[in-house]
């Protein structure tokens, strides 16, 4: 998910240009903007941590554009062109490295690739089964053997 902070700097494109050039495949993406419930339910595992309200008042704050990836270890891949979670430790060529300064203001959220349950979780959150469109990209032969 692009979030707020990079949807206000005009960065939906870059984010969007990053993944579909290492090969991955864009399959939804939506703009929308989240409301408090949704919100709640989407961080529903901070819920106890003090920094649980910031999270749920910066998510809402302006609209995000949400996207389903596919390709080979998705999550991973997409965590690791992310870069750490503090753009101040993620390394220079991650989307955090190179377009974010702040923890608070990390342009970019992806489910967690050590629970395959959360991807689950959070697409079913944001999109409906007939919002994920399947098909073939005509590069997938030349991106895997």
């Amino acid at each position: 998910m692009v979030k707020p902070d990079a949807v206000q700097r005009g960065l939906i494109g870059e984010v969007v240009s990053r993944l579909e050039s290492r090969g991955l495949k864009m399959v939804g993406g939506k703009f929308m903007q989240i409301d408090q419930e949704l919100a709640e339910e989407h961080y529903a595992e901070h819920t106890d941590e003090p920094f649980f309200g910031d999270l749920v008042e910066f998510i809402t704050a302006g609209p995000v554009f949400a996207m389903v990836w596919e390709g080979a270890d998705v999550t991973r891949q997409v965590r690791e062109m992310m870069g750490a979670t503090d753009p101040a430790e993620a390394a220079p060529g991650t989307i955090r490295g190179d377009l974010a300064l702040d923890l608070g203001r990390n342009a970019i959220h992806g489910s967690d690739h050590e629970d395959p349950e959360s991807n689950e979780r959070e697409i079913s959150l944001f999109f409906d089964d007939e919002e994920l469109i399947e098909y073939e990209r005509i590069d997938e032969s030349w991106l895997y053997e």
